[in-house]
């Protein structure tokens, strides 16, 4: 495994991760986060000798079941069957992509913004945001002392419940879990994102669930990402649907971004270029940040919450709130009853549970979070099935 090869050669100027540090301190901006001076990883290792430390966290992201399972779980439209309906996979990719050529521009990490940007959605639950919100909901009515946000979540997968060289977490860099746990993307008033640089360990649960801004340039740069990546991609999917097309959008609001996703992305990219070069926050212009929040507060009202979409959801709810039950009651129960396989497989996951005290709550949450949207459909089925 590329994560023992540790050499020799790392004592000269031959090493690979060695040189890759010294291009990083002499071609970044000086405001960006080098991978030599990392805050580190909560269980220290060994450094590798040919990848820097942020190399490492993306190699680690990508060959996790987490990652893996974003292909079948729903961006915005549930359970998709039309192969071009953009996937909770897909998304990750578009935002790495735009944040890594945004952070070229700008002088940024690249490794540390596609460390990020691959990690940033490993903590939803299936079908998107009505899932979490459902899954929120459940653990209310339960009196859970808990909630369920997956911005919080996603740094409890990386750091706990990701399987890794035969154990759990993935021990991440501090800058990667930052940036991980503070990605909102849902805050649509921000124009502008300065980096809170003084977090501490102790912060980034916290302030997954306030939306501080993450602790570097390069994390600031994937939450803006983050919305450029779905804002004009959702109504193209949309248009396939019949909710929404470009060309219903009111005609200033396309003179402003343009009249495709192509345009809308290449204004937003060129926006943020030009104002945040040379400066220690990464920014849009009032006119620019203004037009895309009026875009999205659209694509809420057309697409989000349109009567087919929120019909779906019933079906949502329903499906998460009989797995949650069934499953609440296999975990209180003591033992399996019966042979069916959803109760073998739950607790085949409980026993291996890296939290030998966790309570039931917070075992059936992690499972149901874990679960595809395909998945989570086919064992309501197999268990409510007549």
């Amino acid at each position: 495994m590329m994560d023992n090869m540790l050499f020799d050669a790392c004592t000269s100027n031959l090493c690979p991760r060695l040189q890759k540090e010294r291009a990083e301190r002499n071609l970044l901006n000086p405001r960006a986060s080098l991978s030599s001076q990392s805050r580190g990883r909560t269980r220290p290792e060994s450094e590798c000798a040919v990848r820097t430390a942020y190399e490492r966290d993306i190699g680690r992201i990508i060959y996790s079941m987490p990652f893996r399972r974003l292909r079948h779980k729903t961006q915005v439209f549930f359970d998709p069957q039309n192969d071009h309906v953009c996937t909770r996979m897909e998304h990750v990719q578009y935002v790495s992509y735009l944040a890594e050529m945004i952070g070229g521009a700008l002088g940024l990490n690249r490794d540390l913004i596609r460390a990020i940007a691959l990690g940033h959605d490993v903590g939803h639950a299936p079908f998107g945001h009505s899932g979490e919100a459902t899954l929120d909901d459940l653990l209310r009515s339960y009196g859970s002392d808990f909630v369920f946000r997956h911005e919080r979540h996603g740094l409890r997968v990386i750091d706990i419940l990701s399987e890794h060289n035969d154990g759990h977490g993935l021990n991440l860099t501090f800058e990667v879990r930052d940036g991980i746990a503070s990605h909102c993307g849902e805050r649509y008033d921000e124009f502008k994102l300065t980096p809170k640089r003084d977090k501490r360990e102790e912060d980034l649960a916290k302030g997954s669930l306030v939306h501080d801004p993450p602790a570097t340039l390069e994390g600031c740069l994937v939450r803006f990402s983050d919305r450029i990546a779905y804002v004009g991609r959702d109504i193209e999917d949309a248009t396939r649907s019949g909710l929404l097309s470009f060309e219903e959008l009111p005609s200033d609001l396309r003179a402003t971004l343009g009249n495709n996703n192509r345009e809308i992305v290449n204004t937003l990219v060129r926006d943020i270029v030009e104002n945040s070069v040379d400066s220690d926050a990464i920014a849009m212009s009032d006119e620019i940040g203004e037009a895309l929040q009026s875009l999205i507060i659209i694509n809420v009202e057309r697409i989000y919450k349109a009567p087919r979409v929120k019909r779906y959801e019933n079906q949502v709810r329903n499906v998460l709130e009989g797995l949650f039950e069934y499953y609440l009651q296999c975990a209180e129960q003591g033992e399996p009853n019966s042979k069916e396989m959803p109760s073998v497989a739950f607790w085949d996951y409980m026993n291996r549970h890296p939290e030998k005290d966790a309570g039931s709550l917070r075992i059936v949450t992690d499972y149901i979070a874990g679960m595809t949207d395909p998945y989570a459909n086919r064992m309501f089925n197999t268990i409510y099935g007549m």
